[in-house]
């Protein structure tokens, strides 16, 4: 049974038909949106405050702005941010690569034992990663990986591959084969191939696999935690640890809260430029044409 409408006029002649259920939808999305992004706008408000200005008006906006909470903030975790970037960049780059090159391997060709090849890989998923903490440290203490940035590389590019692979492989198999076949025609190999014909169609998917990982990466706090015991290598989560019992402890609530809107300014800013492919990489593969 259809809902009630309602009938609005809009202009001579014009009526546009309104549901109550659209209504009601739309006005419980609107509130949940609201209730999502209060915690955040609650933090970019506290974050310009005095400690005089939290307690007296501790919901709403006060001037003056201490701006100056955001310099002290960053005295204090520009060096974690610094680290984090680094890593999480570089680890990105290197699980687009291999993830690509797996995926396009897996998707387009077919050898003995490639199937069951396929399916190890994504057991790999189904193995909870605390398992895996006790002979990764070994392996990387083996190789004197211990207290580097490399050793978060290695581990974060071996984690990523597999959600990579996965991502990659089904969507270049969605590519037709007489795309590919007509670049083999004109003399392209396999990089070529990759590089001229897949990769300009992969840019959602891509996007898609470099915003998940750069989330899980920046948000990693367990695996720097026992990887990394000199200060000056810690990462972003770890940094804020000792940050927040700094200023937490002295009731410092503006600079703290500056120091969160830090950390979450390259997530936002990578999202808010990426958002498009990424909806988009979401979907990819889901309707073939």
């Amino acid at each position: 049974m259809a809902s009630p409408a309602l009938r609005t006029d809009v202009g001579p002649g014009r009526t546009v038909s309104i549901r109550y259920g659209q209504v009601i939808a739309h006005a419980i999305l609107i509130v949940l949106v609201i209730l999502s992004l209060y915690p955040f706008a609650y933090m970019l408000i506290t974050s310009v405050k005095s400690i005089d200005q939290f307690y007296h008006s501790y919901f709403e906006p006060t001037l003056p702005f201490h701006f100056e909470n955001y310099l002290e903030a960053w005295s204090q975790v520009g060096r974690y941010m610094v680290n984090s970037i680094s890593v999480t960049a570089i680890s990105v780059a290197l699980v687009l690569l291999f993830a690509s090159l797996a995926g396009y391997v897996f998707a387009r060709y077919r050898f003995p034992g490639s199937e069951l090849l396929f399916m190890t890989v994504m057991l790999v998923m189904m193995v909870p990663a605390i398992l895996n903490m006790l002979p990764v440290f070994v392996t990387l203490r083996d190789l004197r990986l211990l207290d580097t940035h490399l050793a978060l590389v290695v581990v974060y590019v071996s984690q990523g591959q597999v959600l990579g692979v996965y991502i990659f492989r089904n969507f270049f198999t969605s590519i037709p084969d007489e795309l590919l076949d007509a670049a083999e025609i004109d003399g392209a190999g396999d990089l070529r191939s990759l590089w001229n014909v897949i990769v300009p169609l992969s840019k959602p998917v891509i996007f898609t696999v470099a915003v998940m990982s750069t989330l899980t990466f920046w948000n990693e706090y367990i695996w720097p935690l026992i990887l990394l015991s000199s200060q000056r290598l810690w990462t972003i989560t770890l940094g804020l640890v000792v940050f927040e019992a700094r200023y937490a402890g002295m009731a410092a609530w503006g600079p703290l809260f500056s120091g969160y809107v830090i950390a979450s300014v390259p997530l936002i800013v990578l999202f808010a430029f990426s958002m498009k492919y990424f909806v988009a990489g979401l979907t990819a593969g889901a309707v073939k044409g």
